[in-house]
């Protein structure tokens, strides 16, 4: 039997805010009635565009309901900018602890604010903040868990069977389909890097070494960029008809250039600043710097 803290017990005996907001400015849905877990998170921002309400629903287990429950309670007051913040860790942490094998529950509460908040930038006709888009391949259908997700997880909390990243993430819970390919990130992470593509120099345009005799140090570092560059933010960026691609590496400054739809975006700093530098510092070094080459 699972080791609950009290205040999961509370939450769970007594949740807080169950329901649908009325007029919501936002709703997100996220998980599958037929896989076992489903969470339909809906907020109003009040006239300074703070949460002033949050309710949710669920079809889960006690750990989900107090994820949920406690979630709702941690937005409310917050701007989307400072809910956005708001993790997965943050939630169990706020609860005292969850069992190893309920965490996926707070991913799933992180993940339904997430959908909630796209979904309320959607109504209103603009453009998504790029930092609130689920960015990264998507390899568990059953329960919406991206590759970023599992590989973070796994990173995180060494993971090491596909039985601990569900226990985490959801991610394999449900059909099994995705299970070789969570088998093969765990084994990437289990590595000291992710595996390697050789950099075809030609399809890179004008990319240039920025030195005349890089060392294998650095000639690695350039790898570990562009295969990330090229396997994850890139794929991420096409799917909002985006690209990216790697101009040249200088003494710890990455030069990238937008492409497609990214190129002309208004917003197009925040991708940089937000989601392309912050994936390279936390999975290549945590000391790069991302400069957006318009020429």
């Amino acid at each position: 039997m699972w080791n609950y803290s009290e205040k999961v017990m509370e939450h769970f005996m007594n949740p807080r805010n169950v329901g649908e907001v009325e007029r919501p400015d936002g709703v997100g849905e996220v998980g599958s009635m037929a896989c076992g877990d489903a969470l339909r998170l809906s907020f109003r921002l009040d006239e300074e565009g703070r949460i002033a309400e949050a309710k949710f629903q669920t079809f889960g287990c006690g750990s989900a309901i107090a994820s949920s429950s406690i979630l709702t309670e941690m937005i409310i007051g917050k701007t989307l900018e400072e809910a956005a913040q708001v993790t997965n860790e943050d939630i169990a942490r706020e609860l005292g602890g969850l069992p190893r094998e309920k965490m996926h529950c707070s991913v799933m509460g992180r993940e339904a604010l997430e959908a909630a908040m796209i979904d309320h930038y959607k109504r209103l006709g603009r453009g998504v903040p790029c930092h609130l888009l689920s960015q990264g391949v998507m390899i568990c259908h059953c329960f919406s868990v991206t590759k970023d997700t599992i590989r973070d997880a796994v990173l995180q909390h060494g993971l090491e069977t596909v039985e601990d990243v569900t226990n985490y993430t959801k991610a394999g819970g449900g059909c099994g389909d995705c299970h070789h390919d969570i088998e093969h990130i765990i084994e990437e992470c289990r590595q000291s890097r992710p595996a390697k593509q050789p950099i075809q120099l030609g399809a890179l345009g004008d990319m240039q070494r920025a030195k005349g005799g890089e060392s294998d140090e650095e000639r690695e570092l350039v790898h570990r960029i562009q295969d990330l560059l090229q396997n994850d933010i890139a794929v991420a960026l096409r799917n909002d008809g985006g690209d990216i691609e790697l101009v040249r590496y200088n003494d710890g400054k990455v030069f990238v250039r937008l492409k497609g739809a990214c190129a002309a975006c208004r917003v197009a700093d925040i991708t940089i600043k937000d989601y392309v530098e912050k994936e390279l510092r936390e999975h290549v070094r945590d000391d790069l710097k991302v400069i957006e080459v318009t020429s």
